[in-house]
């Protein structure tokens, strides 16, 4: 059975058509004509892949040509494959086949994120920048964003959750000092200052994502017995255990914050975080599933 490529319905039409068109539609520009698209959600680049693309082409050709669109100065804008265009131009290619097609700000919009998200390009806070550009901008909700990028509405909501916490916690991410899991365990705590202290040790290697989130539980259960229950401390111990586990298991599920309470580890309630009413529905489909 075939991947699914995660695209929306019109944008799987257009990289059909940019297969189609690759046979006998390809045109070779100069590359002075071309210039990159100012607004995709990448904006950091690896040279050292950049080079190791150089040195394929090299030996190989541009096997994929690059897609742009023309600009109102009689040029052309890169739509889809700037890393591409970037190698030729350290290899000194004075020209690059290149298909062109016709797209509105929001289409390209949309290609240039999906093209990076799907061959895994962009860092964390990139993704989410990208996500909320496409829903402020061009007033897409998470359910037109999920369908056209192939992500569920929480992935998106989570993502674009990444943009509240500190500075320095982003610029963690877009190093690739933090992951994106130790972010959003990270979140749950209480204070920025905590945050911090949290992400620095992240980074220094003493916190995996499921230590960060068993040691915010714990805090979270207070105290080990409360006085007046006579019941032995063990005992109590493995109930509250049991509900942190349950917690953790929750909080993974469902992708966000998950709080139980509980003074017996046998009755007690569940706190869940939403973001918006479309997150809210989502939350309630994956309750209602078998």
């Amino acid at each position: 059975m075939g991947k699914k490529s995660g695209l929306g319905k019109g944008l799987d039409a257009l990289f059909e058509d940019n297969i189609n068109e690759s046979q006998g539609g390809v045109q070779t520009l100069r590359m002075s004509e071309i210039e990159p698209n100012k607004s995709q959600p990448r904006q950091n680049f690896d040279e050292a892949a950049i080079t190791a693309l150089a040195d394929s082409i090299r030996q190989h050709g541009l096997i994929q040509p690059i897609v742009v669109r023309e600009t109102t100065a009689g040029g052309y804008q890169i739509v889809a494959g700037e890393r591409r265009w970037r190698a030729c131009r350290m290899l000194g290619m004075s020209e690059i086949p290149a298909v062109i097609k016709e797209f509105s700000d929001f289409e390209t919009a949309q290609i240039a994120l999906i093209e990076n998200i799907q061959r895994e390009d962009l860092n964390p806070i990139e993704e989410a920048s990208a996500y909320k550009e496409l829903m402020e901008k061009y007033e897409m909700t998470q359910e037109a964003l999920s369908k056209a990028v192939g992500k569920s509405r929480s992935v998106i909501a989570n993502s674009v959750r990444l943009l509240n916490m500190p500075d320095r916690i982003q610029d963690m991410l877009k190093k690739g000092e933090l992951s994106t899991g130790q972010a959003k365990a990270i979140a749950a705590a209480d204070t920025e200052d905590e945050m911090l202290d949290i992400a620095n040790r992240a980074a220094n290697g003493q916190l995996t994502v499921r230590a960060i989130e068993k040691m915010l539980s714990k805090k979270d259960d207070g105290g080990e017995k409360d006085e007046n229950d006579d019941k032995p401390l063990s005992e109590k111990r493995q109930a509250l255990h049991y509900l942190a586990e349950m917690e953790l298991s929750l909080r993974e599920t469902l992708g966000r914050k998950v709080k139980i309470s509980s003074s017996d580890g046998k009755k007690g309630t569940i706190t869940i975080d939403f973001f918006d009413p479309e997150d809210l529905s989502d939350i309630a489909e994956k309750l209602a599933e078998e």
